[in-house]
């Protein structure tokens, strides 16, 4: 179990580190801003720590991984706090009290890393069934009570662990996914949606089987899709195009290089009672968004959902040449007067540089029209006020 805060080791500030800004909530801390000593260097990733400024005064609770850039993480700025069960049942408790004022029913990201004060963690919630993501040394440490503590608080009955991910690698963690309570469900788990029903694949699907972030931009583009014809653009399993289907929308064709992730979709859209309405098609996207233009087909309403094209700060202008490719040959594909709807999840391109690169395409593609929408992830993604990267998506609607 953890040890008191008095029995912690310390780690330092170097001098010229912002200690307030620390103070005010930044929750990460670099390599290059800690006294890097032997003893320092030598702990174990994981390990919880006591920060002090530069003067020796105690500032926060932080786990600390050497091993990692980001070398400590903020766990609670209470110097004196005992990070251990009681500790994580009283965070998890807080994660759960927001969603239940937000969702009537338990489908939602439980947990958003530090976001809801666990830092690298993320807990999507299916039901009786929770998929973690420990993508900090200190969660994965500290995995047994992280579980006895989500299953205190919420009743699940089945706790799963997806190490997939770029995080645990750059955390030096593995990448073994596994189940740590209760029995893996032995297919796919349905999620009711704004009014479509969803298929996850919560131990062989992409992240932890479906994105919840995604949910008021699908239901954005529904309101707009009565009556329309639909393009959905890495659909993955249906996410625009189910929920456009359910609002009333004259058909969708969903787009997507996964086989197994439109089968879901198919799956989906029979059992929302849509399946008549809704087509698929396995295809690189850009090379299915080129030959749509050659077919001369047209949609009422066309949505591009890509994967993080730039992922770090070295990819971003590779991945903002790639987003206006993807406006430029998805514009054309839109009846006039329709919509075009735009996603980014890449946390290094920033709002204003993606709407650019959109924009860019957009004109390169002889389209033009208004911005009528900018929609980012929901409430249960909450963003750290001080940390970038937790406002990852950006959602952009073009009236053309």
């Amino acid at each position: 179990m953890t040890l008191p805060s008095s029995s912690l080791p310390v780690i330092r500030l170097r001098p010229r580190t912002d200690a307030r800004a620390i103070r005010h909530g930044r929750p990460w801390i670099y390599d290059n801003e800690l006294v890097t000593d032997r003893r320092t260097k030598a702990l174990a990733p994981g390990t919880i720590a006591v920060l002090e400024d530069a003067g020796r005064e105690p500032m926060a609770v932080v786990a600390v991984n050497p091993a990692s850039k980001i070398m400590a993480r903020v766990l609670d700025l209470d110097a004196g706090a005992e990070i251990a069960l009681p500790w994580l049942v009283d965070r998890l408790g807080a994660a759960l009290a927001l969603r239940e004022r937000l969702y009537d029913a338990p489908f939602y990201r439980l947990v958003h890393a530090e976001g809801d004060g666990l830092p690298g963690v993320v807990i999507d919630r299916f039901g009786d069934v929770a998929v973690i993501q420990p993508n900090a040394a200190w969660a994965d440490r500290m995995l047994p009570d992280l579980v006895a503590a989500l299953r205190q608080v919420t009743g699940v009955e089945t706790v799963l662990k997806n190490a997939a991910g770029r995080a645990r690698a750059l955390e030096g963690l593995d990448d073994v996914s596994a189940v740590l309570a209760g029995t893996a469900p032995e297919g796919a788990v349905p999620v009711p949606m704004n009014g479509a029903v969803y298929m996850a694949d919560l131990t062989g699907g992409q992240k932890t089987g479906l994105f919840y972030d995604q949910r008021p931009n699908h239901a954005f583009a529904a309101r707009a899709a009565n009556g329309a014809r639909v393009l959905d653009v890495f659909a993955h399993v249906g996410g625009f195009s189910l929920a456009a289907l359910a609002a009333g929308a004259q058909s969708a064709l969903a787009v997507d290089g996964s086989a197994p992730a439109l089968e879901l979709a198919c799956e989906g859209a029979a059992r929302s009672g849509v399946a008549d309405r809704f087509e698929t098609r396995r295809a690189d996207a850009f090379d299915a968004l080129s030959a749509l233009g050659e077919e001369g087909a047209r949609f009422d309403v066309v949505i591009c959902d890509p994967p993080a094209f730039a992922s770090n700060k070295p990819a971003l202008e590779a991945g903002l040449r790639a987003y206006e490719r993807l406006a430029r040959l998805a514009a054309p594909l839109v009846a006039e007067g329709g919509i075009l709807g735009l996603c980014s999840c890449s946390h290094a391109a920033d709002l204003g540089r993606f709407r650019t690169a959109s924009l860019r395409g957009i004109g390169r593609a002889g389209r033009k029209g208004p911005l009528i929408h900018t929609g980012f992830a929901g409430p249960d993604h909450p963003q750290h006020p001080y940390l970038a990267e937790s406002a990852y998506l950006k959602a952009l609607f073009f009236r053309l």
